[in-house]
Order: C-alpha cells, then structure tokens, then sequence
C-alpha cells in the first residue's frame, strides 16, 4: 500500500501541547498532510483544527477510525490510553506514530508487540535523529571509540505546577506510568541503549517527589547494566531550579563522546578522529526528522530508526530503575526482546 502513496495523510488524536508542536513541524515536512484532528473536548478539537487548517474533527477516536481516509494515526494521548487505542487502530489497518513510551508499563509493550501485524507502529522517541544523539550513537556503534565501558547522562529540566495541573494524568502512576525518568529521562536512556545495540540486564534506583505534591517521581537516579557488562548511569529531574543541558557522556577504551543539547545539540570527541556521521533525514528539528522518517517508512518502506520492538529495552530499563526504587534492592530485568 504504502510505496504507492505520494502524501501520507495523518490523523492527530489528543489535541493537547506536544500535538500542537507537532502539528507546526509536520507543515516542514510536504509529505505529510494532516487531515483530521479528534479529541473528547470539542471546543480544544475545533480551535486545533482551526489553528492548524484541518479539515475533518471528531470527539469519537473510534468514529475517526472508521470514517477518516486517513492513512496513519498520530497518538498524543496519555500513557494508560496508548495500548488499546493503538490496538483499536491495528484492527482498523491504520499505521501508528505514538508518542513515548509506548505503553505505560512493559507487560504492556511486550504483549501490544506481540499483536502488532499488517502496519507498522512507530514510537516517537525523537533523540534518535537528533544531529548531536545520532552522531553519537553512530561513533559507538561503529566501534571508533573501541569497547565501550560506560555512559553517564544529565537531564537537568525544570517544570512548573502548570506541567500537572494542564494535565492531572501527569500526577499519577495509574495514567503515566511514572514521572520524569518515564516521560523526560527515557528519551535519552533510549538513545544510550540504542547506541551500544545492547540489552538491559539489571537495574538500581532512587527516586524522590520533590517540588510538588504528586504520586510520580519529580527526581531520578538510575543505574543500568547491560548484558555485556556496561554501566549507564542516568538522572533525570523535572525540579532544576533553572532548567540546564542535557548531557550524554560515552567513555570506550580508545575515545570518549560528549553530548550536549545547547546552545545547539552538538558532540565533541575526545581521544578519538570521528567522522561526525549525519541523521538520515533533513531538517531543523529533531522532531521534524523523526516525522519525515516515519512518513518514509510508510510512503517508502524506507527504515525507521524508532519501530516499536526496539524500543522495549528502554522502557524494562525504565521498569527496573522503578522496581528497585520501590525495593531498596537491585533488580533483575528480563530480557525484553519477543
């Protein structure tokens, strides 16, 4: 179906901030037309599709399922909602670009995996195209920086009350799964365990609420080893009192890869000549190459660097650093592949 497509029409569902933005990059990215828009709220659907010229609004994702022409659905829903409604669109043939994680919690993931057949399901963990992430991811996986022994990554961000009270499903565990490890950490968790191409085998943890009067983590502390014996320690905040860079730091046995995401995303090496390898894809944004990645996949069959299997390590990494802080003791994480 899809090499015979010229435009890919896609159908945004949760008309929410993270939609919005998305919606302004996809209008960088000429292959793909939205041409539908539904959220319960009405008036936030009518006011989405006025802001960014959509043609068709519904209140009912699964009348948008049987009466939209659209050829992929676009999900920017909360956590608990992403495996049925992603499933609801496999049974009606649609393609799927959902926003990480996947699913709220791993048995989901493994088993919506499991059931996915005849479309394709891409998860929008951005990073991966990310000029700075992929370059190095890429030195990592080419073996430029030699065996790889550990990685460390920083996410100092700041969020304000509005961050939950915009969006009371952030508060809880039921509906987001977690907090900012889940949400803002995952994503560049994602791209170590995507650079090193290994798995998660075990997991310790710490995580606190601090700043606000939430059941999800506000604070994070992790440490991940792989089946080859590389460490990964992550901290991921949401209470920086003033939101700083985010750091991914890669020490191998011939080189050492520093990432960071301002003033630009950019990454130095240190030890080690790489050649800087460039994102599949072209644009200003990481978004907006994830988008034309994804529109390739499914107008061309050309690869996607996010199809939903590869990114169940992330979210048992996830799951491990959050069943040892509940713990107080190492967890053991089963293999997530299928």
């Amino acid at each position: 179906m899809g090499d015979r497509m010229n435009k890919l029409k896609l159908a945004v569902v949760g008309c929410g901030d993270i939609a919005g933005f998305t919606a302004l990059v996809s209008k960088l990215v000429p292959r793909v037309i939205l041409s539908a828009c539904c959220d319960v709220n009405l008036e936030r659907a009518q006011g989405f599709a006025k802001r960014h010229r959509i043609p068709k609004v519904f209140t009912d994702y699964n009348e948008l399922l049987t009466k939209s022409s659209a050829d992929a659905i676009y999900l920017a829903v909360p956590h608990h909602l992403h495996y049925e409604m992603i499933l609801a669109a496999v049974g009606a043939g649609k393609h799927i670009f959902v926003e990480k994680p996947i699913t709220r919690t791993l048995s989901e993931g493994k088993k919506l995996v499991e059931e996915i057949a005849g479309v394709k399901v891409g998860v929008n963990y951005q990073y991966r195209y990310d000029s700075g992430c992929y370059a190095l991811a890429r030195a990592v996986q080419s073996g430029a920086l030699g065996k790889i022994h550990s990685m460390r990554i920083n996410i100092p961000w700041h969020r304000k009350q509005s961050y939950f009270d915009g969006a009371a499903w952030h508060r809880t565990i039921a509906q987001a799964g977690g907090g900012t490890l889940i949400t803002q950490g995952s994503h560049f968790l994602d791209v170590a365990l995507w650079a090193l191409g290994d798995l998660p085998v075990s997991a310790m943890g710490c995580t606190s609420t601090p700043g606000f009067n939430v059941e999800v983590d506000t604070l994070a502390h992790g440490i991940v080893e792989t089946a080859d014996g590389i460490l990964i320690s992550v901290v991921s905040s949401m209470v920086a009192a003033t939101e700083q860079k985010v750091t991914i730091e890669a020490y191998g046995e011939l080189g050492t890869a520093l990432y960071a995401d301002r003033p630009f995303p950019h990454v130095k090496f240190i030890g080690a000549k790489i050649h800087k390898e460039l994102p599949p894809e072209r644009g200003v944004h990481a978004l907006q190459r994830s988008l034309a990645g994804y529109a390739k996949w499914i107008l061309e069959d050309k690869p996607f660097l996010t199809p939903a299997a590869s990114t169940l390590s992330v979210l048992a990494a996830v799951d491990g650093i959050y069943r040892s802080a509940s713990s107080g003791q190492k967890s053991k994480i089963d293999n997530p592949s299928i």
